[in-house]
């Protein structure tokens, strides 16, 4: 059975019951449902605490097992003895989520004000950049730019998701703003997240509900990084 990825439809879920379904050889652990993002699309994966028996064991990482269909829930130190049909409890270190949850969808407002492909891209607590296919000699003005992000914070829009088939982005190949990189495919649905009248793209990453909560954004740097790409790199300086 695959995992059950409860931060796809509820962000703010901090914990959950689970059941351990299984050890991986490295000792990860696999939970039957769970609400730790899995790294991947440059967010990190999440940290916290996972509760079996009466032992709290420090989680490091979340990851992918090799299908996607499973998360693996790596400990912080090696050793412990928990096993498969283990009931469980596993809590996020919420504050550093939350800190990313803002992060990420204040890039996707960056991926609004700089109307370029998309070359590359992470994120991290409260921080992030994005990088852009931009031709040279364009005007990019740094602080028009960051006037235009707290207009857009500003109106406070909502953040949603929803999901199209492999065939409706197929005839709407615009939403993909990542030149590299594609959405996954095979499980047939691709997940949309939207940002009420301003932004719509597929994404797997958490985000905040509403563009309000995700604080003023500054841009730290512009970077060139070669002859078309420059790196927008940012900063959240209050919730």
């Amino acid at each position: 059975m695959p995992t059950r990825f409860l931060f796809r439809d509820d962000a703010y879920l901090k914990s959950t019951p689970a059941t351990v379904v299984s050890i991986s050889d490295e000792g990860g652990i696999e939970l039957d449902q769970t609400v730790f993002y899995a790294q991947g699309g440059g967010q990190p994966g999440d940290s916290g605490i996972l509760t079996v028996g009466g032992q709290d064991i420090a989680i490091s990482n979340a990851v992918y097992g090799p299908d996607r269909t499973a998360i693996f829930h790596i400990p912080a130190e090696p050793g412990h003895t928990v096993k498969p049909g283990d009931s469980a409890i596993i809590t996020l270190d919420w504050d550093r989520r939350y800190a990313m949850m803002r992060a990420h969808t204040a890039l996707h407002l960056v991926s609004v004000v700089f109307p370029y492909a998309v070359t590359g891209g992470s994120i991290g607590t409260a921080e992030g950049r994005l990088d852009f296919n931009i031709p040279e000699g364009s005007d990019i003005n740094r602080e028009a730019a960051v006037a235009e992000l707290a207009r857009l914070v500003g109106l406070n829009r909502t953040v949603s998701t929803r999901y199209i088939t492999d065939a409706e982005l197929d005839a709407n190949p615009g939403l993909v703003k990542t030149m590299l990189v594609q959405p996954p495919r095979g499980t047939g649905t691709i997940r949309l997240v939207e940002i009420d009248g301003l932004d719509l793209q597929p994404c797997g990453g958490t985000h905040v509900a509403t563009t309000g909560e995700i604080g003023r954004i500054e841009i730290t740097k512009i970077e060139s990084k070669g002859a078309r790409n420059r790196r927008v790199r940012i900063a959240l300086t209050s919730a």
